[in-house]
């Protein structure tokens, strides 16, 4: 599978998210970009989880239909042509990490698909749903990771 180049002007991946990405610091969601999407794509997806959250990952954020020939999405954005999807916070759009105090930091991955055909998925998604609807339809993923504690 093909790779998409995806990182952020605000953070390196691997790097400790900015505080006002944070669902106490803001709750904006952070600027991304995007290149080296496939010609054949005809929607991307973008999702952010926390795999440190429990037994299961925690969705902090779901797009889809982003359109391919897009590049990024600005700080508080949405991507072009996407569609937010609710969160396991309950709210739809970003949710940004709040992970219980004094634990060691969490980690946030961000997530980027670009599809050969439109995903379908359940009116609530969780992240299971999300990698399931996925197999067989991706043709080129880019990942990016950011970190937080409290």
């Amino acid at each position: 599978m093909a790779g998409i180049m995806l990182r952020s002007t605000a953070f390196n991946d691997h790097d400790l998210l900015p505080g006002r990405f944070s669902r106490e610091g803001g709750n904006v969601s952070p600027p991304l970009e995007w290149s080296q999407v496939p010609d054949a794509a005809c929607e991307l997806v973008l999702y952010v989880e926390d795999p440190d959250a429990g037994k299961t990952p925690f969705l902090h954020w779901l797009v889809t239909g982003i359109s391919p020939r897009s590049d990024g999405v600005a700080e508080g954005g949405v991507p072009l042509g996407g569609r937010e999807w609710p969160n396991d916070f309950g709210n739809t759009g970003w949710g940004g990490p709040h992970p219980p105090a004094h634990e060691d930091p969490h980690r946030y991955f961000f997530r980027l698909y670009a599809l050969e055909r439109p995903l379908e998925l359940p009116e609530t998604p969780q992240v299971t749903d999300v990698q399931r609807a996925l197999t067989d339809k991706e043709i080129a993923s880019g990942t990016m990771v950011g970190t937080y504690y409290r």
